[in-house]
C-alpha cells in the first residue's frame, strides 16, 4: 500500500468527519456554559470507533483503506481533543469548577465506556 494512497484515504475521512463536527457545533453552539457540541461529538466518536474496532476485529479481511478512512480519518476528524482541552481551560478560567469536573470526568469515563460498549456490541 502506498503511503500517498493511505494519506488520501485518511484525508478524505478527516474532511467528512471535520465537516460533520462543524455541523454539530453549529447546532449546539458554545455559549460559555457547558460545551455540549464537543462533549457530544467526542462521546459519539468513542462509540463509533468502538463499533468499528469490533467490526474490523471480526473481519480481518477488511480493506486497510476502509479502516484508515473510517478510524484514523473520519473518527479523527470528527472528534477533537484539542477543543476539549481548550474548553476545559476556559471553564477553569471562568471559575466553573463543577462544570469542568463534569466535563472532564464525564468525557473520559463515559468515552471509555462507549468505546467498550461499541466494541462488545460488534465483537
Amino acid at each position: 500500500m502506498s503511503i500517498i494512497k493511505n494519506i488520501l484515504f485518511v484525508g478524505a475521512g478527516s474532511f467528512l468527519g471535520g465537516a460533520l463536527r462543524y455541523l454539530v457545533s453549529q447546532g449546539l453552539k458554545y455559549t460559555g456554559g457547558f460545551p455540549w457540541a464537543t462533549f457530544t461529538v467526542n462521546l459519539l466518536g468513542c462509540l463509533i470507533i468502538g463499533l468499528l474496532w469490533g467490526v474490523f476485529s471480526r473481519f480481518s479481511n477488511a480493506s486497510q483503506h476502509l479502516v484508515l478512512f473510517l478510524t484514523v480519518g473520519f473518527c479523527g476528524g470528527f472528534t477533537t481533543f484539542s477543543t476539549f482541552s481548550k474548553e476545559s481551560v476556559m471553564l477553569l478560567q471562568s471559575g466553573h469548577y463543577f462544570m469542568l469536573a463534569l466535563y472532564v470526568l464525564g468525557s473520559v469515563s463515559i468515552g471509555l465506556g462507549l468505546v467498550a460498549v461499541g466494541y462488545f456490541l460488534t465483537k
